[in-house]
Parts: C-alpha cells; structure tokens; sequence
C-alpha cells in the first residue's frame, strides 16, 4: 500500500486516540498510579497488542519506526534552544560523558569477548554473536539495523533478526526494571524531585484545581503577524531539516558515515541559538514553549517507538540469547547501582534510570522513565546528556561503523579489547582527574530542595 498523508493521519490518529485512553486509564486505575506509567507507554503497548503483530485491529503503516527518528530530533532540537548552559551543566555534562561512554564501551568490549570466548564453546556459536547484546540494548532498534544489514551484506543472515530481537527484549527489561527502579526510589527518597508523598494529581495525571494548572508557555509575538506556537514549531521543525540536509550530504560524500539525526538536530540547534544570540535576539524563543514541544513530541516518541516493536526471536539461538540476556540485564543493574551514585553523588538517581532506559533500549526510553522520577525534566539530566554527546558521538558512531568490519575482517576478539580497554581508561582517568567518587571531590550537581507538591 502506498505511503500517502491519509496513511500518516491514521497513525497519528491511532496513536493519538491510544494516549487520550492511556492517560485516561492512569486517571482510574490504581495498578498504574503505583506504578507511575506514563500515558505513552500504555498506549505503546496496546498500539503493539492492537497492532499486526499481535491481533490486527490496528494496521500500522511501515513507517510508524520512522517517526520516533524524527521526534527523537525534535526533542534535542528543543534541548539545544532551551537548556541552561552555566557552570553546574558544564561540571555535570563532565561526567555524564564519562559514565555514558564507560558504560557503553564497556557493554560493547563486555559482551564482544563474551561472545568470542564463552559463547563459542558453549553454544558452539559464531565469534560475533556476543555483539547482538550492544546492538540491540545500548544501540537499540537503529543500530540493530544498521550493523544487521551490515552483517547480512557479508553472508550474516540472521544477524538483522538477531539484532531486533536483542532490541526488542531490552525495551521490555528497560521499561520493566526502570519502573521497579523508579519507584524504588521515590519511596526511599532518593529522587531530588520528588519527595515524601505523592500528591493525587502526580498519581493520577490529573490537574483537578484550575488554579494549580502551570502555564505551558508565554507569547513572545503577536498572533496578528504569526501565532507563537506556529513560531517556535517552525524554528524546531526548520532546525530538524537542515539538521538532515547536512547529514544527506556528509552520507554522499561518505557513504560509511551516519551521524544521528537527533545528534545534528542538536549541533543545528546550538548553532541557531548562537545565531539569534549574536543578532541581539536571545529571547526570541520562549524555553517553555519549547519545552511544552518538546514534551509533547516525547510523549508521541515513546508510545510510536512501544507500538513499532517487531519480535523476531530465533528458535535454534534460543538457549544462547537467553543467557546473553541475563547477563546483559547483570551488567546494566549492577553499573546503574555501582557507577551512578560514583559519578553523581547523592543525586544519581535521575541520571541513572535514564542512563538505565539509554543501556537497555534507547534515548528515548531513557527519556520516559526519567520523566517517572523528574516529571518536569528539572534535574538537569537531559542538559547534561546533550552536552556531553558531542564529546560521546564519535564513540557511537565509530561503534556502529566498526563492528561490522572488524567481523568482517576476523578482528572481532581484538575489537572487543579496544572497546574494553577503552572503557577501562575512561573510568580510570575519571578517578585520576578527581571527577568520582563525584560527592568526594564536590563534582555531584547541588541537590534541590522541592516539596512533593511541586
């Protein structure tokens, strides 16, 4: 069937529909205000039990896991316009860097060596099947693809179906573990945010009082020449563009490289920022308008991303990926439990359920459990992360675009190594710097006084 705007409004309006019922079910069942689920991640998964996969009532279209590239830029183009950029961000995004790189180096080196000495004798398994873990928990359903289809030039052909169901099992563990996590701390009073008990309107997502409704955004131009909104939609949807109009050209002159759209979405935006800066226009954009965007193009993200999962798991490999999985999940708990309080002192708790959601599954996973603890996104977490992805992208991208070549070079053990050598100088220089223990040398961000009723 061929891809018209018809087709794009009934996904939206699918989706659209599934959130008003998500939101609506979190407003009357009790099981979803313990658990603190956001409407999105409901409505994901009845869009997947609705959906072909399961009971075909709902034909998605083919591009519905096309959408959540797009929202994911659109979210960071926000980032980029929105985020504070003082000293306490620079500190923080220090080691965000160094425990997001540390983390996903050391998955990729972990489970590379995994796979080429444990795994092959056990399970008689091919070299690089340790890689499936990476691919699919810290790489997510994009890089399933990418190096999947990778491996399948080069004669690999189950590694696609491999990949997404790696992905497919760590969106399940990252969703599972991040509302255990979630609540966990909120009831020990671990998260900066919230605190104490809960008030009704954060249990049932429901703003009974006018008065205590917050205002989404100020006007900062007259309806008469352009509606506000319509601004600053244009100006995130225009950084977004030529975010991928610059990615096109760099992939036709370098065909190997592929940077996140997301990535330059934010390189485009801080740019933009500068550009009004220096024009004398800093204030042109309001920031709570574009966060209000910015949450609804997370919102739509994460429950198009929750409805597009495809299983695609493998019978004869079943045994294997059962015990890849159980050791992957190990490795994320026990780095989110061990490295987040190391890097983050006292406030860990925001910065390790998302990077708990980014290790499992993807950003924009780690972005929804991170709402389930800082509704409002006022811990910083997403600052911090956007400035320290520039200094982190040439490892994701260097990953993506290695891996399949040392496999098809027969290098795969000596890339494992450099990918663990890596991560273990990272969390060593971190040390030797003195930015960990992070309360120790005073690099933790400043805890933040707030009652529960904020």
């Amino acid at each position: 069937m061929d891809y018209t705007p018809y087709t794009l409004l009934l996904d939206v309006g699918w989706i659209s529909i599934l959130l008003i019922v998500g939101n609506a079910l979190r407003n009357r069942l009790r099981v979803l205000q313990n658990l603190l689920l956001p409407a999105p991640i409901t409505a994901g998964f009845i869009g997947l039990l609705l959906g072909p996969e399961v009971l075909g009532l709902i034909n998605w279209s083919d591009k519905i896991s096309d959408y959540t590239t797009l929202l994911i830029a659109v979210v960071f183009a926000s980032m980029a316009y929105s985020m504070s950029l003082g000293g306490s961000v620079a500190s923080g995004a220090r080691n965000m860097w160094g425990y997001s790189t540390a983390m996903f180096m050391g998955q990729w080196g972990i489970f590379t060596l995994l796979g080429v000495y444990l795994f092959t004798r056990v399970f008689d398994t091919e070299p690089w099947f340790g890689l499936m873990l990476p691919v699919g928990f810290v790489g997510g359903f994009g890089t399933a693809a990418a190096v999947g289809s990778s491996l399948e030039e080069i004669g690999v052909a189950e590694a696609s179906s491999l990949g997404f169901t790696s992905a497919t099992v760590g969106s399940i563990v990252a969703i599972i573990g991040g509302v255990i996590m979630a609540n966990w701390g909120i009831r020990k009073g671990k998260a900066t945010e919230l605190k104490g008990d809960l008030p009704d309107d954060l249990r049932t997502g429901y703003i009974d009082n006018p008065e205590e409704r917050p205002s989404i955004g100020k006007a900062t131009t007259n309806p008469s020449s352009i509606e506000p909104l319509a601004l600053h939609g244009g100006f995130l949807v225009f950084t977004v563009l030529i975010a991928y109009l610059i990615n096109d050209a760099i992939k036709s002159q370098w065909p190997s490289v592929s940077i996140p759209l997301f990535a330059m979405s934010f390189v485009v935006g801080l740019l933009g920022r500068l550009v009004l800066r220096l024009v004398g226009r800093k204030d042109f954009l309001d920031g709570g308008t574009i966060t209000t965007i910015s949450g609804a193009a997370t919102d739509y993200m994460i429950a198009f991303g929750i409805a597009s999962i495809v299983p695609a798991a493998l019978a004869g490999y079943w045994q294997a990926l059962l015990l890849l999985f159980v050791l992957g999940v190990i490795f994320c708990v026990v780095w989110a439990f061990w490295a987040g309080p190391l890097f983050f002192g006292n406030n860990w708790l925001e910065r390790g359920i998302f990077g708990w959601g980014w290790a499992t599954a993807a950003t924009a996973t780690g972005i929804a459990l991170l709402k389930m603890v800082d509704p409002k996104l006022k811990s910083g977490t997403l600052n911090e992360y956007g400035v320290a992805y520039v200094g982190f992208a040439p490892f994701e991208i260097g990953m993506t675009i290695l891996a399949p070549i040392a496999v098809t070079a027969g290098i795969t053990a000596g890339f494992g190594w450099a990918a663990f050598l890596v991560a273990a100088g990272v969390i060593a220089a971190a040390f030797a710097l003195k930015w960990i223990p992070a309360e120790k040398h005073g690099t933790a961000p400043k805890p933040r006084r707030r009652r529960a009723q904020e």
